[in-house]
């Protein structure tokens, strides 16, 4: 897959699987990406949450997308993003989320991104190959 395949198959799958680490114990949860863009995959979460700290220590992280027959994983390093308008954007484009905020403010949002992006591309045609990664 290019580049721009892959981009386009994580924004048309938002809904993955995201793996940190915390004190050297793998964690994985259930996300909802908010996009991915060439600067790389946005994400939110509470700032109460075991996940924000995760990503502020600086850790790895990977993020798993799927459909029924194709498989996405992508690695790279999460940066904190202090973008209010971005987040402005984020709870403007999910109504769950406005609730919360009004109660809350927006330091309950924390927001990052995942750079240094590499994706490996799995099908059940190239099964037994090699896991290959490549630059997104």
């Amino acid at each position: 897959m290019t580049r721009e395949e892959i981009i386009r198959f994580i924004n048309e799958n938002p809904v993955c699987h995201l793996a940190t680490l915390e004190e050297g114990r793998p964690r994985v949860r259930g996300m909802f990406m908010y996009r991915a863009d060439e600067k790389g995959l946005v994400f939110h979460t509470a700032s109460s949450k075991s996940l924000a700290r995760q990503v502020q220590a600086g850790a790895p992280v990977e993020a798993c997308f799927n459909s029924p027959d194709l498989q996405v994983r992508v690695s790279g390093v999460a940066e904190i993003l202090e973008d209010m308008a971005l987040k402005e954007e984020i709870v403007a484009s999910r109504p769950f989320m406005q609730p919360w905020i009004r109660e809350h403010g927006y330091g309950l949002l924390l927001v990052f991104r995942v750079t240094n992006c590499e994706a490996a591309v799995w099908t059940i045609a190239a099964n037994f190959e090699p896991t290959r990664y490549q630059k997104i």
